[in-house]
């Protein structure tokens, strides 16, 4: 089986993809993934083909369009936003995935950029989309996001409000694609977008746990949840004498904000450290953001890239942004969360490491200074330690790579899995 992978946007969007092309490989299959030269690299490590498309941007370009996503008022303008950024360059990515699919037996694209399915169409290719927040998934058991619940209810007609909800949203959300990017598809024949959330494609893989986040309601067969897709950095032999010395035995918070940046981070952190109690070891991982310690400070050590599964072996908390692959992380690591939510679905997975038990959520405008008390009540907690630790025994069970690719494998045979 011949696959074509693509995908854009930061490590929380590419890693999951390079797992999932890692495991095709292992299966057998001729794998080659289309997307920024920043990740080649790591691709290419991982036994899979890279394919070039623009931007050819390093980590500040990408960091600089993450600060503009960070602005977005609401999913349709996150959505405007991303279009938008991509459109000086669409001519070409739809170029490149043409030609490329020519030899292609499945296409796989994220659910973000699902319209790029209808190129798929074209050249008669089965397309997949995958997506790291189920969240996005449609169900008659809940609305949209952000939208409004009729609690109080009967239950038909809450699904019916649910239903219209998840309809309405379809249509605006193609609305606004078609709206920044409608021109260029039209010269490419791929028409106007006609739905975004209810039929993105063939198949939907959802790469989260099925036991603990899967609805009970789906809108379709086609959106099949597979277990998490988890790809790391590699680790650092060097780094672990470090973090042994720093810790010396000891569990220690770790606060890393990922992919994400952010306007005065230098002066956020100095606020950070003015409220950090003394005497208190933390590990900050500097990221895409560039987080500083622009003190000495015995009890802080910074640390620059590096394996999720490498750092939270020391963790005894992650203080994080609340992006899905980190949360991921967390959550097999077996220790609890505090989520200063930045952007997007970042606080829909706040909300779920609340329902699940095993974390809190910090506000963003004054996480600084709020900080230390949401770290004090994790400590105490011992139900919420407890509780991370038995859920990434049950997580430790599923084989999220090996799920996706036998989804795939089926879809390339014929399967009839399709969201209309």
């Amino acid at each position: 089986m011949k696959v074509l992978l693509t995908s854009h946007g930061s490590t929380g969007d590419i890693y999951p993809v390079i797992r999932l092309g890692r495991a095709l490989v292992e299966a057998g299959h001729d794998v080659r993934f289309a997307t920024v030269s920043l990740f080649r690299p790591e691709i290419e490590a991982a036994g899979i083909q890279f394919v070039y498309l623009p931007p050819d941007w390093d980590q500040s370009g990408f960091a600089e369009a993450m600060r503009d996503l960070t602005k977005a008022k609401n999913p349709l303008d996150l959505i405007r936003i991303i279009y938008s950024e991509s459109l000086p360059f669409l001519d070409e990515i739809l170029d490149t995935l043409e030609r490329e699919l020519r030899r292609a037996d499945v296409f796989v694209t994220s659910y973000v950029f699902a319209n790029l399915c209808t190129l798929a169409r074209q050249a008669k290719v089965p397309c997949a989309v995958t997506t790291f927040a189920h969240n996005v998934v449609p169900s008659d058991s809940y609305p949209p996001e952000g939208l409004p619940r009729l609690l109080a209810a009967p239950a038909f007609l809450r699904r019916r409000w649910n239903r219209m909800l998840w309809r309405v949203t379809d249509r605006v959300l193609c609305w606004q694609i078609n709206r920044v990017v409608g021109e260029t598809m039209g010269r490419h024949g791929m028409g106007q977008a006609e739905s975004f959330a209810l039929e993105p494609a063939d198949l939907a893989l959802v790469t989260v746990s099925s036991k603990f986040c899967k609805p009970k309601r789906l809108w379709s067969d086609c959106f099949q949840f597979t277990g998490y897709l988890r790809w790391q950095s590699p680790e650092d032999p060097d780094l672990e004498a470090t973090l042994e010395a720093f810790c010396q035995g000891q569990a220690v918070p770790i606060l890393t904000f990922g992919s994400v940046t952010f306007d005065e981070a230098r002066k956020v952190m100095t606020r950070f450290m003015r409220n950090w109690p003394a005497g208190k070891k933390i590990i900050i991982q500097s990221g895409w953001a560039g987080l500083t310690i622009e003190r000495p400070n015995a009890e802080m050590l910074r640390v620059e890239r590096v394996s999720h599964d490498q750092l939270f072996k020391y963790a005894s908390m992650v203080i994080h942004h609340g992006g899905a692959g980190t949360t991921a992380s967390v959550l097999h690591a077996g220790i609890p969360n505090i989520i200063i939510p930045h952007i997007g679905d970042q606080w829909f997975f706040a909300s779920e490491v609340k329902r699940l038990g095993v974390g809190l959520e910090v506000k963003r405008k004054r996480w600084p200074e709020d900080l230390p008390k949401a770290v004090r009540t994790v400590e105490k907690s011992k139900k919420m330690q407890q509780r991370a630790r038995v859920l990434a025994t049950e997580l430790a069970k599923e084989n999220g790579p090996q799920t996706a690719v036998a989804a795939l494998e089926r879809l390339a045979r014929g399967s009839p899995l399709a969201c209309t």
